[in-house]
């Protein structure tokens, strides 16, 4: 992997091990068990995040310093591997100008009068790549007040001007005098001051933190086994609970016959609740055993009986159809009917799981008065409200801490907080007695459990002129809505659903006849976004067919591409940079190999790809390398971006690979990661990642990568075989 900006690499190994030895572990609140096996355990209520401790100075929710010149940064997002507390501490820590050494994060409790994310509006949450984005001048201010109010304090003890002192990694200067103050020492009066209505925030120029690979502050605790996940927490006297849930997406129980359940040892209930049957033991392994035990009878009137295929082959025939405007300007139809050249292609892509690391999981502590939760939350407001509905309380009644996850890639941020409101309901049918209970989903849960990345077909037709212009373009794409049926169904304007059209109602190409439409299909396939939503079919399918026209023009795919984007300049220039790190124009591939380019825009980051890829006689396909440009505005950590990038590509890559959640008969054929298989490392590609310098607000990182990812190896497969790639995942389609 390389970078641009500044030349700077990733940490080496023996900087990486003295910074996971060094580094100062996240705060949190840890306790032991002994028996056999160490396991952590939650031993105390930690001290409310974002207020002082006597003695500390908190001029705001986002940050306190300590007397030992700690400075502990109140994260509003939650982290799941995306690097959120680097980036939001970096922020912080910079306007501060305190030493990164003494960076503390947490989490911030539920509190969206504070900790609103501000894209979401007035909504605490993690999503749609905006951490950085919308934190970005929020962080900043906070920091800056808190220095301001540090030099105040120290012109004050010395009495000095503050225009005549400065700040470095902590301390506050008087050069005239030789005099010093550590920011710990200054806590007290500076908390005795009024917070300053405007300050002035550093000029980019002077960054010091801010654009350098720092070590992430999740390293240390992730790599000496401090870092809580939910699956970390345990109580006295907890017990864990696993679901039985309908085979079939929409039924409902019927019966169940739980004698069998009751007779396992450490089962300790079985109990319905609105989502199927919970069975409650002393121990994951019993409740697990006793729901293998347990006999439901299921009502499945009303539930969703169609295979995949049968679903898609209804999309198909929709497609024949008009469906409802996202984009219409000049004539499409008019101009494809008049070109000198027609082509035409159509796309079908399946539905994805999310399949993070760590299934879903939460632990309840619910009373008559209180519900207590402990999970890797990234929808704090709307768990909140969820959960306080399922226990018959009210939002306020309802705290959340939140943890670390193990990936989440969109499925903890549901609407309906299925995992959160289950393990309430549970908690509520034991008796909201405060007793502790752990939900616990299997894989086979997680796989099994919908949520997925709609299923989606396009249809697309193009014209060229004589000397190879694209005049006229129309898309059709099918599928189901993320938003309908959710509170964010507002979003849905004039029968189009934003999240159905990205990628391709926002094409970048000038083309003077674009005509872009929807048809919402419905299905009882509950469905939710995936890592970078739309754009991950709406990239695949404009890039392939873009490409496609390239090579009807009888032109080079990069060059034809470059020509129509005259008009955008930061996509223009990712693509001539991806181009030129991968020798498009001046080292040709042996045969065999093929080269691929695609580009996209997602969440505001502009991201070009070329993928080069190998096959072999079995027509099975390796992709060897890819090399990514990204313009996604101030790089705060360039390592951290990378990181992202990488990650995207291979979790895009395993997707387009192999990735399928099939039906038959309305049931989900796939149990695990042997039929849902993600990339493997064996098959993960060498990546370069080239980092555009910025100094406009950062924009968004941990899905842009995925976009481009598909349609560059698609079009690296037709360079190499002349065959071109219409329906995904990989698995499905013989190159040989």
């Amino acid at each position: 992997m390389t970078t641009d900006i500044n030349e700077v690499q990733r940490p080496t190994r023996r900087t990486f091990l003295k910074g996971a030895g060094t580094a100062a572990a996240v705060a949190l609140t840890i306790g032991f068990e002994w028996g056999g096996f160490a396991r952590r355990a939650i031993a105390a209520e930690p001290a409310a995040p974002g207020t002082a401790a006597a003695g500390t100075f908190a001029p705001n929710a986002f940050l306190r310093v300590s007397p030992d010149n700690s400075v502990t940064v109140i994260a509003k997002h939650v982290e799941m591997g995306q690097g959120a507390y680097t980036g939001i501490a970096t922020i912080v820590a910079e306007e501060l100008d305190t030493d990164w050494s003494d960076v503390r994060v947490e989490s911030a409790p539920a509190d969206a009068k504070r900790y609103a994310n501000l894209s979401f509006g007035t909504m605490q949450g993690t999503g749609g790549s905006s951490a950085m984005a919308n934190s970005w001048m929020q962080l900043r201010d906070a920091g800056a007040k808190a220095r301001a109010m540090l030099i105040t304090a120290a012109a004050q003890q010395w009495q000095v001007p503050a225009s005549s002192l400065r700040t470095e990694r902590g301390s506050v200067y008087h050069d005239a005098s030789g005099k010093q103050a550590t920011y710990g020492s200054l806590v007290s009066k500076a908390a005795a001051l009024p917070v300053p209505d405007q300050v002035t925030l550093k000029d980019p120029s002077k960054f010091r933190l801010i654009g350098q690979p720092l070590p992430r502050v999740d390293v240390p605790p992730k790599t000496n086994g401090t870092a809580q996940f939910t699956l970390d927490v345990t109580f006295p006297g907890m017990l864990v609970a696993v679901m039985q849930r309908p085979p079939r997406f929409g039924a409902t129980v019927r019966s169940f016959d739980a004698s069998a359940a009751k007779a396992v040892p450490g089962v300790v209930d079985v109990v319905q609740v609105p989502r199927g049957v919970a069975v409650v033991g002393k121990s994951f392994w019993a409740a697990k055993q006793g729901r293998d035990a347990l006999k439901v009878v299921w009502d499945d009137s009303q539930a969703e009986k169609r295979s995949s295929a049968d679903i898609m082959a209804e999309y198909r025939r929709m497609a024949e159809k008009p469906g409802v405007s996202a984009r219409a300007e000049g004539d499409a139809n008019k101009a494809i009917r008049g070109a000198a050249r027609k082509i035409s292609a159509s796309y079908e892509f399946p539905y994805l799981a999310h399949a993070p690391m760590e299934p879903l999981d939460a632990v309840v502590k619910l009373s008559a008065d209180q519900c207590e939760i402990w999970a890797g939350d990234q929808f704090q407001t709307v768990d909140q409200a969820n959960a306080a509905k399922a226990a018959g309380l009210q939002p306020q009644q309802v705290s959340i801490h939140t943890l670390y996850a193990g990936g989440s890639f969109g499925r903890r941020a549901n609407p309906g907080s299925d995992y959160i409101s289950e393990a309430v309901s549970i908690a509520k049918a034991l008796g909201a007695n405060g007793t502790p209970v752990k939900l616990q989903w299997t894989r086979e849960d997680d796989i099994h459990g919908g949520l997925y990345r709609p299923m989606y077909f396009h249809k697309l037709e193009a014209g060229l002129t004589r000397d190879g212009h694209l005049v006229g373009w129309r898309h059709q794409i099918v599928g189901q809505s993320i938003m309908a049926g959710t509170p964010f169904a507002g979003m849905i304007k004039n029968g189009v659903d934003p999240t159905s059209v990205e990628g391709a109602a926002n094409i970048a190409y000038a083309i003077p006849n674009i005509s872009v439409e929807l048809t919402t299909a419905q299905t009882g396939v509950p469905v939710l976004w995936w890592r970078v939503v739309g754009s991950s079919h709406t990239a695949f399918a404009v890039e392939a067919f873009i490409d496609e026209a390239a090579h009807a023009a009888g032109k080079d795919p990069y060059a034809f591409r470059r020509d129509m984007l005259a008009n955008e300049p930061r996509m223009r220039a990712v693509l001539d940079l991806a181009a030129q790190k991968a020798g498009w124009n001046d080292k040709p591939l042996p045969k065999g190999k093929g080269r691929g380019i695609a580009v996209a825009e997602a969440f505001k980051t502009f991201v070009a790809q070329v993928a080069e890829v190998s096959i072999d006689k079995d027509g099975k396909v390796k992709v060897d390398r890819v090399v990514c440009a990204v313009d996604c505005g101030t790089a705060i950590n360039p390592d951290v971006i990378a990181a992202q990038i990488e990650g995207g590509i291979g979790f895009g890559l395993g997707a387009v690979l192999y990735g399928a959640i099939t039906l038959k008969d309305g049931q989900v054929e796939q149990n695990n990661f042997d039929g849902y298989q993600v990339l493997r490392m064996n098959a993960m590609p060498a990546v370069e990642v080239h980092i555009v310098q910025s100094n406009i607000a950062p924009t968004g990182i941990g899905e842009p990568g995925v976009a481009p990812l598909g349609p560059a190896v698609a079009n690296a497969i037709y360079a190499a075989t002349g065959k071109r790639i219409h329906a995904l995942p990989l698995t499905n389609v013989g190159l040989a």
